[in-house]
C-alpha cells in the first residue's frame, strides 16, 4: 500500500474512533453537570461562603494576571498569529491571551486560594444530598448545622493542588488554537480527557480506591469523563469567570457521584485489565 493510502487509512481510523468516543460522551449525558453545577450552586446559598470570603483576593489576582498578559504577551502573539489567520488575527490574539490568563489565574487560585474551598463545597453537596458516611472518610462531621456548618477537619488529603507540571502541559498545547477550527478541536479534547477525571479525585480518595481501581474505573468510563471535561473546560476558559466556574465544575462533578452513588454502581463501561470495577463496588455497597 503506497504511503499516501496509509496516511489517508490512518488519518481516517482515528477520526472515526474520536467521532465515536464523541457520540458516547454525548450519549452517557455526564456533559450537563457542569450545566447542573452552576443551577444547583445558584439555588444554594449556604454554599456561597467559600466564594464571597476569597471574592477580592480573587478579583485581584484575575485583573492583576489578564494586565500583565496583554501587557507582556498580546503584541508578540498577535504577530505571530498574523502569518495563520491575517486580518482577523487581532481577535484570536485576544482570545489567546485571554485562554492563557484563565489557565494561569486557575493554577494560582487552586494552588494558593480555593484548592480547600473546592473541598468543602465537594463534601457539602454530599452532605446535602444524603451521604454523610460517605464524607466521614474523610473528615470529621458537626451533630448539625447546615451542610457547609456540618464540615469539620479534614482527615484524608483534600484534592491533589494545581502542579505547575499541569499548567505547562496546558500551555504547551495552546499552539494548537494556531490551526483554525481542527486545532481548537483537538485542543479541547486532549484537556478534556487529560482532566476531566480529575474533578472526581475526591470521589474516588472518599471511597477508598486505589490507584488501579480508580484507572479502571476512569478508563472505563472514558466517554463520559471527556463529555464532562470538556464542558467544565470550556466553562473555565471563560475570562473573570474562570474561578466562579471552577466551583460550580465541582458543584456538577459531586451532583454525578451522588447519581452514581445512589444507584449502587459506576456508570455503565467495558471491564479493563482485568479488574471488574463494577462487582467489586458494589460488593463492598460503595456506588
Amino acid at each position: 500500500m503506497p504511503l499516501q493510502d496509509t496516511v489517508r487509512e490512518t488519518v481516517r481510523g482515528e477520526i472515526a474512533g474520536v467521532t465515536a468516543l464523541g457520540r458516547e460522551a454525548v450519549a452517557s449525558g455526564a456533559y450537563l453537570y457542569p450545566i447542573k453545577g452552576i443551577f444547583y450552586f445558584a439555588r444554594n446559598r449556604s454554599l456561597w461562603k467559600p466564594l464571597t470570603s476569597r471574592l477580592v483576593p480573587l478579583m485581584g489576582l484575575s485583573t492583576g494576571v489578564i494586565t500583565s498578559m496583554f501587557l507582556f504577551t498580546y503584541i508578540p502573539q498577535s504577530f505571530l498569529l498574523t502569518f495563520v489567520n491575517g486580518p482577523i488575527a487581532w481577535l484570536t490574539t485576544i482570545v489567546l491571551v485571554l485562554s492563557e490568563s484563565a489557565a494561569i489565574i486557575t493554577a494560582l487560585a487552586r494552588s494558593f486560594l480555593i484548592d480547600e474551598a473546592l473541598t468543602d463545597i465537594f463534601d457539602a453537596v454530599l452532605l446535602q444530598e444524603g451521604l454523610p458516611r460517605l464524607v466521614q472518610n474523610g473528615r470529621e462531621l458537626n451533630p448539625s448545622g447546615s451542610p457547609m456548618g456540618r464540615l469539620g477537619k479534614t482527615i484524608k488529603r483534600p484534592f491533589q493542588k494545581y502542579t505547575l507540571q499541569s499548567l505547562i502541559s496546558y500551555l504547551a498545547w495552546l499552539p494548537l488554537n494556531f490551526i483554525p477550527v481542527v486545532g481548537t478541536v483537538v485542543f479541547i479534547f486532549v484537556q478534556a480527557r487529560k482532566n476531566g477525571p480529575g474533578f472526581h479525585d475526591r470521589w474516588f480518595q472518599l471511597k477508598g480506591y486505589s490507584a488501579k481501581q480508580k484507572e479502571v474505573f476512569v478508563e472505563r468510563n472514558k466517554p463520559a469523563y471527556i463529555g464532562f471535561g470538556t464542558v467544565a473546560m470550556l466553562l473555565q476558559l471563560v475570562p473573570i469567570a474562570s474561578i466562579f466556574f471552577s466551583y460550580t465544575n465541582t458543584v456538577g462533578a459531586a451532583l454525578w457521584a451522588v447519581d452514581m452513588e445512589k444507584k449502587q454502581r459506576p456508570a455503565k463501561g467495558k471491564a479493563v485489565g482485568g479488574v471488574n470495577v463494577g462487582e467489586e463496588a458494589v460488593g463492598r455497597k460503595e456506588l
